[in-house]
């Protein structure tokens, strides 16, 4: 459903100035969606995530690169051209509170996806509004109230049916449970579920709690100060990391599972944090913290390539991972 080709995103490093400096926040990043899967989009902040869903929706214009939903190019659409598709691509954003109009009624905000887009009358938007309330589990009466009566996870569920209003097909979920409580957040993670299952949605979700993302998705791609490090199936991912710094994001997860396959191992990651995207180190940009890091790594930016069937990583030394 979703292809990106390439994808470059770079941003001055002053915003609001032109500076010869540029923040790269994404550096070649390709990757796909199949129709009906959900691919978990993981990695530290900072690291490109939610600006990945951004040029895919192309709220974004990426610097250089395509995206190719269901074979059409979105970077060469025209407004209007670019405007008909939005219908089939939606977002929940971060942010329950600030992603919903302080001075619209709930039957408003909902309302607006059918103005712009399909030009209905009140009668017609007004029956509508309460059959998207019930999808996401709210009463029709909430129809008459505003987003600062409700609860951060009721308003994240009030994003959601603004989302689905116009039945896409695709969904970018950035970060949709990062605001709310671990137990609203696990109702809001299992609505999404429910809702693909109903109504056949693709969704991009990002995430940095790996529990998440290996709960609702199929296949998981890593991120890391703009690149894509690895890629692959969620059990893969998660049972068999192939680069070094998904196996700090693991060990970086608490195990309540009783599992110690990864904890028992040790990993002797550098200390410190990622460096800076305005000046990222040659070569392999995880380089600077990864125990295994030869001169190689800093001479030869190493290439997404595939070890096993849909697993892929771009590690120079994916194959001594599994001693860390």
């Amino acid at each position: 459903m979703l292809e990106l080709r390439r994808l470059v995103k770079n941003y001055p490093a002053q915003a609001g100035f032109w500076s010869a400096d540029q923040i790269s926040a994404l550096d070649d990043v390709s990757l796909h969606i199949e129709a009906g899967q959900t691919l978990g989009l993981v990695g530290e902040s900072g690291s490109g995530k939610s600006t990945l869903g951004r040029c895919a929706l192309l709220l974004e214009r990426p610097t250089s690169g395509d995206v190719l939903f269901e074979g059409t190019s979105l970077v060469s659409l025209g407004a209007g051209q670019l405007r008909r598709m939005r219908r089939q691509m939606q977002v929940v954003f971060q942010d329950p509170y600030g992603s919903l109009n302080p001075r619209m009624r709930v039957e408003k905000i909902l309302a607006e996806p059918f103005q712009i887009h399909e030009q209905l009358s009140r009668r017609e938007i007004s029956s509508k509004v309460p059959e998207l309330l019930a999808t996401v589990g709210l009463p029709a009466d909430a129809a008459k109230r505003y987003p600062h009566e409700f609860s951060g996870g009721q308003r994240q569920r009030i994003g959601i049916a603004r989302a689905l209003a116009l039945r896409p097909k695709f969904i970018v979920a950035d970060e949709p449970v990062s605001a709310l409580d671990v137990s609203v957040g696990a109702q809001i993670v299992n609505l999404l579920a429910d809702l693909q299952q109903q109504f056949g949605l693709t969704y991009l979700f990002i995430s940095h709690s790996l529990p998440v993302v290996h709960h609702i998705s199929a296949r998981v791609a890593v991120m890391y100060l703009g690149r894509l490090c690895e890629i692959g199936p969620t059990e893969a991912i998660f049972d068999r990391p192939l680069h070094p710094y998904t196996v700090l994001l693991r060990r970086s997860t608490p195990d309540l599972s009783g599992s110690a396959n990864l904890k028992s191992k040790i990993f002797n990651l550098q200390s410190g944090e990622a460096p800076s995207a305005v000046r990222p180190p040659s070569g392999c940009r995880f380089r600077t913290r990864c125990p295994l890091a030869q001169p190689r790594c800093a001479e030869e930016t190493p290439p997404l390539r595939e070890l096993e069937p849909g697993h892929l990583t771009a590690c120079h030394y994916a194959d001594q991972v599994g001693v860390l």
